[in-house]
């Protein structure tokens, strides 16, 4: 494997959010625009990825190993960092062969697959779960689901950095909390780790309080040697991960057409339903100024096109 030079991070635009509620509730809101930085290794994926990279480079392995679904935004980075960089991709997919738009991404990306139905997913977090496939691709580097653990979250340490050096543009000197969406919680726990109990953390889970996105965060706190952070995970998930309705809905398309952002339905929608439902209860004191991370996923749209 060969890394581009150390400034190849692309840079994401930081911008003013312009909503009516927000207005009324005179809280000021920036959103970093991560969804803008490549148009296939988009969101906070590049930063995800960068230590794991770096690892896989260090080991002089071939390329990288990971996990996701049929409409992974984390395979498909991977795939298109794989195509793009030129080093070996293989996927391990929940479930049984689907021919989604991502799935065929990823193959033209030239993304080894194999489906390991339901079960076989789940035990992806079993001990021993990396032995057969370590025993079948010696020299790939396996990467935990989503571009998760310490490394993951090390890697999105450099957000933000690029929220601090644009707050001047915005007329900020500072602001007052984070909030983004969670799915596994590494890049919460990344922004934990620059922070260092300074700034708060709202963290909007997509998928159901079940799925250990707390346990997570505190087990790569832990290892990185911060016993605490100041952050608070709001339920976002509209009753579980991919589930969609109505109002979800509706929201996302007036929000688009009022701000002219892309959102979408699993992550970023929601974070943002989320955050107005916080702000319309009175969670926020006028004057208080958040940075909204835009995490991508764009992607992901195409397989709800048919949602009503």
């Amino acid at each position: 494997m060969l890394l581009p030079s150390p400034d190849w991070l692309p840079q994401a635009p930081l911008e003013r959010l312009h909503l009516h509620w927000l207005t009324a509730a005179g809280v000021e809101v920036a959103i970093l625009r991560l969804d803008q930085i490549d148009p296939l290794i988009s969101g906070n994926k590049w930063f995800k990825l960068l230590e794991h990279l770096k690892a896989a480079e260090r080991a002089g392995t071939e390329g990288i190993i990971s996990l996701g679904g049929a409409h992974s935004n984390h395979l498909h980075a991977l795939a298109a960092a794989g195509k793009r960089l030129g080093f070996k991709t293989v996927g391990l997919l929940r479930g049984h062969p689907q021919d989604t738009a991502t799935v065929q991404d990823l193959q033209a990306f030239g993304m080894h697959l194999q489906w390991l139905g339901y079960g076989g997913y789940r035990a992806r977090h079993e001990p021993g779960f990396w032995t057969q496939w370590q025993t079948q691709y010696p020299n790939l580097h396996p990467v935990p689901e989503g571009g998760g653990g310490l490394p993951g979250a090390q890697g999105c340490i450099a957000i933000t950095q690029q929220v601090d050096a644009q707050l001047a543009s915005l007329g900020w000197e500072d602001f007052h909390a984070w909030w983004l969406a969670c799915g596994t919680g590494t890049t919460l726990a990344g922004l934990a780790l620059a922070e260092d109990g300074g700034r708060s953390l709202y963290g909007a889970l997509a998928v159901p309080d079940d799925h250990g996105v707390a346990p997570n965060i505190d087990s790569i706190l832990k290892q990185a040697g911060q016993r605490s952070a100041h952050y608070q995970l709001i339920d976002a998930s509209r009753g579980g991960f991919a589930k969609v309705d109505p109002t979800l809905l509706a929201f996302i398309e007036h929000t688009e057409l009022v701000s002219g952002i892309p959102l979408d339905p699993l992550y970023t929608g929601k974070a943002l339903l989320a955050l107005k439902q916080h702000v319309d209860s009175g969670g926020f004191i006028v004057g208080t100024r958040l940075v909204f991370i835009h995490t991508g996923g764009l992607q992901g749209r195409r397989g709800f096109v048919a949602a009503p």
